[in-house]
């Protein structure tokens, strides 16, 4: 008798499986909870960035973009960054239309790093950093950031960077802390990259979700500005992630080098959301100040609520996430609390242990996303104020 054969997975992959957020909310779906694990909106964007994109595909606009994205789309990117962070980067040059910022990091990755290469990462980590690395044929090294202030010992990032460091991976504001980072951590890892001669892949998707603290791009720190891959997307800002439209702005060289990459991963995408999304780009300040209104009315929505059931809340200062220490209710095993959290509460969240090499500094930590409805997030503080003592025994 023939078995059937397992698929092939090639070395490089072996260990990453399916993804967490995959594991809990075939959980939510299963046991019907509310679910504040994966970090994407339950609403739309503005109705005018939909008409827009309506507008497109009626007038045609439906066929293969250009790989590097539409002529308005990067010209809007290009205003933005000078808008918001006087930062001049030329349309044609220097930015770079991509399938989201996770095909962004995949390509910037499989460009600039060889087999022996090594990248740098802080931990907690968005998960893709680490499979594209390995994808790229080249290795981690993980300086933890640590709870309950998420900073970082500068010894250890400095012992981290050898000579086969290729890249420094920052995100800020940071997933899945809620992190922002300071001028003065910016500055000593920017000096570490001129010193070293490395690149910054810098993801900044949440840039317009600060709260506490300002957003500082690292390419507008000294001598940065010619070794900073910038990483944005449109999809986090106005709220239509399924679109993915993501985009970077980097030197002449490090964009021949993406795009290099790009033009074989996915080409292009989205002809008619790259024509919605460079109106968007052009929108009033009206709408990035009620952005920040609105989400940081939901921060707090949350954080009262979770702090309500006794879980030690760690108040974020940017995205849309917030961390707690599942210790002050006698939890110590995230993974365990968040697989019982479904079926005993009726609410799904994500264990920070995932997004961790060294997981035991992630394993008393819960991330919820607060990227939701009023009434979402009123449901679920329901749930956890009801059904928080079924939990059961301690872990």
């Amino acid at each position: 008798m023939t078995t059937a054969r397992q698929p092939r997975l090639t070395a490089k992959l072996q260990g990453f499986g399916t993804t967490i957020f995959a594991e809990m909310t075939a959980a939510a779906q299963r046991h019907g909870a509310v679910n504040l694990g994966q970090g994407f909106p339950d609403f739309d964007g503005p109705e005018v960035i939909k008409n827009a994109a309506i507008a497109a595909i009626s007038a045609g606009h439906n066929q293969y973009a250009r790989s590097i994205g539409i002529p308005d789309l990067n010209a809007a990117i290009a205003e933005h960054r000078t808008r918001f962070y006087r930062l001049t980067f030329d349309p044609e040059a220097e930015i770079t239309v991509t399938h989201g910022a996770t095909e962004a990091i995949a390509s910037i990755m499989l460009a600039l790093c060889d087999v022996g290469d090594e990248v740098v990462l802080f931990e907690p980590f968005y998960d893709s950093y680490l499979a594209t690395i390995a994808m790229a044929g080249a290795t981690a090294r993980v300086v933890t950031l640590r709870a309950p202030h998420f900073r970082y010992d500068p010894a250890a990032l400095e012992a981290a960077i050898s000579p086969r460091t290729r890249a420094i991976v920052i995100n800020t504001p940071h997933n899945p802390s809620g992190k922002v980072f300071a001028r003065e951590e910016l500055a000593h890892i920017a000096e570490l990259c001129v010193r070293h001669d490395l690149v910054a892949i810098s993801d900044e998707v949440y840039e317009h979700l600060v709260f506490d603290g300002q957003h500082i791009p690292m390419a507008s720190l000294p001598g940065m500005r010619e070794r900073t891959a910038m990483i944005s997307s449109t999809g986090k800002t106005f709220s239509f992630t399924g679109w993915k439209i993501g985009y970077v702005c980097a030197a002449p060289d490090l964009t021949r080098a993406l795009r290099t990459a790009h033009q074989f991963v996915t080409f292009c995408n989205g002809t008619p959301f790259q024509h919605a999304m460079a109106q968007a780009l052009r929108m009033d300040d009206d709408y990035f100040a009620g952005f920040v209104r609105e989400y940081r009315a939901r921060r707090d929505r949350l954080c009262a609520g979770l702090a309500e059931v006794g879980l030690d809340v760690l108040v974020p200062a940017g995205t849309y996430f917030v961390c707690t220490d599942i210790r002050s209710l006698g939890f110590t095993d995230d993974m365990a609390f968040c697989r019982l959290l479904p079926e005993k509460v009726g609410v799904a969240a994500i264990p920070n242990s995932a997004f961790y090499c060294n997981k035991s500094e992630g394993s008393f930590l819960v991330r919820w996303a607060f990227c939701k409805t009023d009434a979402v997030l009123d449901a679920a503080i329901a749930r956890l104020r009801e059904n928080m003592g079924r939990m059961g025994a301690r872990t």
